[in-house]
């Protein structure tokens, strides 16, 4: 079984650090199943590949068990895939031979260990229950660019036809540790198995490395599901800890309305007349589907269903408390059948490709990018402007010229604790001639509220059509 791992990032030796492992030779471990040995096939400053090769001992494994019974139970024991494939075996391995790499740990360049680097990962092969369209409905989500090679299951008997082995590419942005971790969790997935016994300290290592990204990724409960072996009660709880992890029920309480960024606004009704100008700009667009993402409590939802030209309308948020708020505050058990049957709500995160938010007319993101930092925002450009791509994008974020008007906000300070960024309305027709430019969008911009005529007004609105020019 062969993993290899490759980048380009200046210099690519770098990778020697990240990885724990000496460029320079080759280094074997002992492992209970066999060996692993870490080397590297390339070696330069404008290009580097580790390589992960296992060594699987097969009648090691079962020597002195019995096999099932009758002699073909036996046999498998012997004749089998998994010295080949990439299975659960490559995750144990992972988490001992680069375990500290896997934990985002660099003794030599701790700075290094958080750097998102250009990787290519290559696994030789993996068998995969699902085939090529389940490979990327794992891996898509995460961000990772997959190349899927899939194998014949004889080269000279074609009409035997495919077999469930395919050779897996993953190209991504990201950091060493996240993509070790990502293919720690999945590879058992992928192979709906694994070779020793499936317990409650599963549960605890699948919450462990799914954190940050497990809890929002839309195939959540199936890789729950393989991962521990399609154990009920392991499967309902580590979902039921996922949630909670989530919203923890002893997590600060919201802010109140009479204090931060809605009291500031509270004069003004800002955030009436933000979701006014969103309602007035899509229905000028004639959008009949609507994405609404970081929707929250429902606020712009109930407007959109109290609007019977929105034919479809899809709320999405990270926080599934949230969701479960919107479902309250719009009184869905109670809506007829009609309207109801208009609306979805889905939990997911816009850090994540997501097949549920494509072939929408527009997309409504109210007051959400400003709680994004760098890696994330430039995340959440590709799932919405790569890969979701509605016709028209709405985008509203704070005008941060306009908070010298709040008495009461002190200089330099955001208006929300969670802002992680608050942008003039030069830095934000900068960003979105960026977004035009990548991804094909023409932008044109409408302020909301009052308007200062030297401050321009507390919300900047930017409307994105795709294909089109303002």
């Amino acid at each position: 079984m062969l993993l290899t791992i490759r980048t380009t990032a200046s210099p690519a030796t770098d990778l020697g650090y990240l990885l724990h492992k000496n460029p320079a030779r080759v280094q074997s471990f002992d492992l209970s199943f066999g060996r692993a040995h870490v080397f590297y096939p390339e070696v330069s400053a404008e290009s580097c590949i580790a390589a992960l090769l296992l060594d699987v001992d097969p009648i090691g494994l079962v020597r002195g068990r019995r096999g099932p019974p009758g002699e073909g139970g036996q046999l498998e024991q012997y004749v089998n895939d998994r010295p080949f494939v990439a299975s659960s075996f490559l995750s144990v391995a992972l988490a001992q031979v680069l375990r500290s790499a896997m934990a985002g740990q660099s003794k030599e360049r701790p700075e290094l260990a958080q750097a998102r680097l250009v990787l290519e990962a290559r696994l030789a092969v993996v068998p995969c229950r699902g085939g090529e369209e389940f490979l990327r409905r794992l891996f898509e989500p995460l961000g990772y660019q997959v190349e899927v090679t899939p194998h014949p299951l004889d080269d000279r008997n074609p009409e035997w036809g495919m077999s469930r082995y395919f050779t897996l590419t993953l190209r991504a942005e990201c950091r060493v540790s996240e993509l070790l971790t990502h293919l720690y969790v999945l590879v058992p997935v992928l192979d709906d198995d694994k070779h020793y016994w499936v317990g409650d300290e599963e549960v605890d290592k699948l919450l462990k490395h799914g954190e940050g990204w497990l809890s929002a990724h839309p195939e959540r409960e199936l890789i729950a599901r393989r991962y521990l072996r399609h154990q009920h009660g392991l499967v309902r709880d580590a979902i039921d800890r996922l949630i909670a992890a989530e919203d923890p029920l002893d997590e600060e309480p919201d802010e109140p309305l009479s204090t931060g960024e809605a009291a500031l606004e509270e004069k003004i009704s800002l955030n009436d007349q933000r979701l006014s100008t969103v309602l007035a700009t899509l229905r000028s667009v004639g959008a009949k589907r609507v994405l609404d993402l970081g929707c929250g409590e429902g606020r712009l939802l109930r407007l959109l269903l109290d609007d019977r030209s929105f034919e479809e309308i899809v709320g999405m948020d990270v926080s599934f408390r949230a969701l479960e708020s919107a479902k309250r505050r719009l009184k869905l058990d109670r809506l007829p059948a009609m309207v109801r049957d208009r609306l979805r709500l889905v939990h997911g995160s816009l850090m994540y490709r997501d097949s549920r938010l494509t072939g929408f007319d527009a997309a409504a993101v109210v007051e959400v990018i400003e709680h994004l930092d760098a890696p994330r925002l430039a995340a959440f450009e590709r799932v919405l402007f790569e890969f979701a791509k509605p016709a028209t994008v709405l985008l509203t974020t704070p005008n941060a010229e306009y908070n010298v008007k709040w008495e009461t906000l002190p200089a330099g300070r955001f208006r929300h604790k969670d802002h992680r960024f608050e942008w003039t309305r030069d830095q934000f027709q900068q960003w979105a001639g960026t977004i035009c430019e990548r991804f094909g969008y023409q932008v044109r911009f409408a302020a909301v509220g009052d308007q200062d005529p030297a401050l321009g007004s507390p919300t900047q609105m930017g409307i994105f059509t795709r294909g089109e020019k303002p």
